[in-house]
């Protein structure tokens, strides 16, 4: 097999770091030739004395790059994740830069690789019905990484024409799964990033205790797969086995299950249509005993309503929805506000900021200041 080059942006990142450890043990059908990150200077050296790529970013420029580095060809600056990817041109970016910031890299990656391995949600939740297009009209591929979506993606492999009922996204419940609505306003940041059965970023994390990820997903999932909001639910799976289920008009449900492990995704997306081994411990079925689901509880989770609202509302609302979670979740994590403030600031947001049409990625920045603007100044008071 020939060795496929690709651009990790994200590199420093838990996505990132996963996807290089497949390089690691495919080092015959992958070469790692541009990796991004955003101010892990350390880190990112670390891995480029590893991995040697020809090309390297960091949105925060160092001090000085080490000597043993400077046969690389660096980029700093706002906007060096996307020139290094354009002077890279690899066969394959994933994408795994956290929030909006990750579009502009969608964006460029479809104008200049083969294929788009999308770890980025939110560049479909603020840019979908674009970033789609786009992705269509050049004939490449967007290979879903999220858990979730993976797993939906692989179960289509079978479905053979066949129509589709609905989606079955599967979902932990986060870190407050069963804590009482009148604990959950004063959780504190410690308390949130405690997730029960998944490895990840700080922002994702607060996003999983939220359930605001899901509704993410959810509006993620519409794009990918072409399915209207009411053909996409939610169910509640706490052991993190069954990452997400397909049913078909005949009652049938496809499920694809593994051991919560983020290298299985990342592996299915880097090799598809070929599965990539990485030691992967087994499904022991008797040790589980059981699998357990329940509905979502919009009533302490309201953020998961909120997110299908705005995409039965189109248009800017989930730029809004996203830009105010981020603000809100950044505020947070800096212990500036209560972990309840979140879901009261995106809801405010929502509320106040005016619903616009998308016709380029210029609205979708728009649309994102504005929201950004608005839930800043509501963090005030």
């Amino acid at each position: 097999m020939k060795t496929r080059t690709i651009a990790i942006l994200g590199a420093t990142g838990s996505i990132g770091t996963q996807a290089l450890d497949i390089v690691r043990r495919y080092p015959e059908q992958f070469r790692a030739d541009c990796l991004t990150a955003h101010g892990s200077a350390e880190k990112l050296f670390e891995l480029c004395r590893e991995f040697r790529p020809r090309f390297a970013a960091l949105v925060n420029e160092p001090r000085e790059i080490p000597g043993d580095l400077r046969g690389i060809e660096w980029f700093f600056g706002a906007d060096s994740t996307v020139r290094a990817l354009l002077a890279a041109r690899c066969q394959d970016a994933l994408c795994a830069i956290v929030g909006i910031a990750g579009l502009d890299a969608v964006w460029h990656a479809l104008d200049v690789c083969e294929r788009v391995l999308l770890a980025n949600k939110e560049a479909l939740v603020t840019g979908g019905d674009l970033v789609m297009k786009k992705a269509a009209n050049l004939g490449k591929p967007m290979l879903p990484v999220d858990s979730e979506h993976s797993a939906i993606f692989q179960c289509l492999q079978a479905r053979q024409g066949n129509p589709l009922k609905r989606l079955l996204l599967t979902c932990s419940g986060g870190a407050l799964r069963n804590w009482k609505k009148a604990d959950m306003y004063a959780a504190t940041v410690r308390d949130v990033l405690a997730h029960p059965t998944w490895n990840m970023g700080g922002k994702i994390t607060v996003d999983c205790a939220t359930m605001v990820n899901k509704g993410l997903e959810v509006i993620e999932a519409h794009h990918l797969f072409a399915m209207p909001a009411e053909k996409i639910d939610v169910v509640i799976h706490p052991q993190s086995v069954i990452h997400s289920m397909i049913e078909f008009e005949d009652g049938t449900v496809l499920a694809q299950l593994g051991m919560p492990d983020m290298r299985g995704p990342i592996g299915y997306a880097m090799g598809f249509p070929n599965r990539l081994p990485y030691d992967a411990k087994p499904l022991d079925f008797a040790a589980l005993g059981h699998l357990d689901f329940a509905a979502p509880d919009h009533d302490r989770f309201p953020c998961l309503g909120m997110a299908i609202r705005a995409l039965k509302a189109g248009g800017s609302a989930p730029v809004v929805l996203n830009g105010a979670n981020e603000v809100a979740v950044g505020a947070f994590l800096k212990e500036h506000i209560p972990f309840g403030r979140i879901a009261e600031v995106i809801d405010r947001t929502l509320q106040s900021v005016p619903v616009s049409p998308i016709a380029s990625i210029a609205d979708v920045y728009e649309a994102d200041s504005q929201a950004r603007a608005f839930a800043a100044e509501s963090i005030k008071f």
